[in-house]
């Protein structure tokens, strides 16, 4: 009985925590029903003693009502409601998050919020029908990427991809990848890790979800002045779906309503040059690519390559081979 007195305080803490909201405060009497549920007898005396105790240690405990009619709720939370909405939403619309590890983790958010509000967070309706990864080893991935990252030691592992029926099929026959991680990036809703590849004396990035056996090793990570050179956020607006290829600086023209869909993948510091009333021009730097193409193509008409010829000669080439499959 006197272990569990001292663990009252606690005990109150977690209940208010978990049962009250604003909109649902608790009254006195079940706080000591819930108390005396798990093996505590108290007092509305020491119970008063111990919400004051509570407050002074930075729980915001309000009281409405008086006297008898007391209720009690936490106001002012680490995460308000509105904060673990986004939380679930970029839990559940992240497809590198697997579908049975999406319901965990909104559990674990659930349980930051009362039970109340917690119901308003139970959306895995929207689960259930959207493209997630398959490879429940991501989140090791990630843990073993980032140690590498911190101990500042090159990772070993081996690279594949998915076969039509749906096996791993390893990249270079199944030969290890070793390399020096220094980042990772979330793009077009998949995880990368971005680090410098020795054998090719360059910086790559490759999906952490195709990433198998990762190890560290005793190898102290190098291209430290290469990842050092590299903006990240520049990085990511140069290439397009993770794709490699060639840097080049392009200038491309859009029609004004397309204002809005340049800004979004080239930013917000793109200098946009307006080209008579229905037209604007940008100059950018790009990795030129298959998707970079693609991402031009959807919009028809309304967009095109100005420069260099190399790259419209590069856009040429993709539509031909496009239309070749349809005619």
């Amino acid at each position: 009985m006197a272990h569990e007195q001292k663990l009252k305080a606690l005990y109150l803490m977690d209940y208010l925590l978990r049962n009250s909201d604003e909109a649902h405060p608790v009254s006195m009497k079940q706080i000591l029903d819930y108390l005396d549920s798990q093996g505590i007898a108290a007092e509305r005396k020491s119970v008063y003693s111990d919400l004051d105790a509570l407050r002074s240690y930075g729980l915001d405990i309000v009281q409405c009502g008086s006297g008898k009619s007391s209720a009690y709720f936490v106001g002012q939370r680490s995460f308000e409601l509105p904060e673990l909405k986004l939380l679930v939403d970029s839990v559940q619309s992240s497809k590198f998050i697997t579908r049975a590890k999406t319901g965990t983790l909104i559990r674990k958010i659930e349980k930051l919020a009362s039970i109340h509000e917690a119901q308003l967070l139970q959306r895995q309706v929207y689960v259930t029908n959207r493209i997630k990864q398959m490879n429940e080893s991501i989140y090791y991935n990630v843990d073993e990427i980032h140690s590498g990252i911190s101990k500042n030691k090159q990772i070993r592992f081996k690279y594949f991809m998915y076969t039509v029926d749906k096996k791993k099929a390893y990249r270079h026959d199944g030969a290890w990848y070793q390399v020096s991680p220094f980042a990772l990036t979330w793009d077009d809703e998949n995880y990368y890790m971005v680090a410098y590849d020795a054998s090719h004396g360059e910086i790559r990035h490759y999906r952490v979800d195709r990433m198998d056996r990762i190890r560290l090793t005793d190898t102290d990570r190098d291209g430290l002045d290469a990842f050092r050179a590299l903006d990240m956020g520049i990085y990511a607006k140069k290439v397009f779906g993770m794709f490699t290829g060639k840097e080049r600086k392009v200038k491309l023209r859009f029609e004004n309503e397309l204002v809005g869909a340049v800004l979004d993948r080239l930013g917000q510091d793109a200098m946009l040059v307006p080209d008579g009333d229905t037209h604007f021009t940008v100059l950018c730097d790009v990795i030129v690519s298959p998707q970079f193409y693609a991402w031009l193509t959807a919009f028809g008409p309304k967009a095109k390559i100005l420069a260099p010829e190399e790259v419209v000669e590069g856009m040429r080439a993709h539509i031909d081979q496009v239309a070749a499959l349809y005619r």
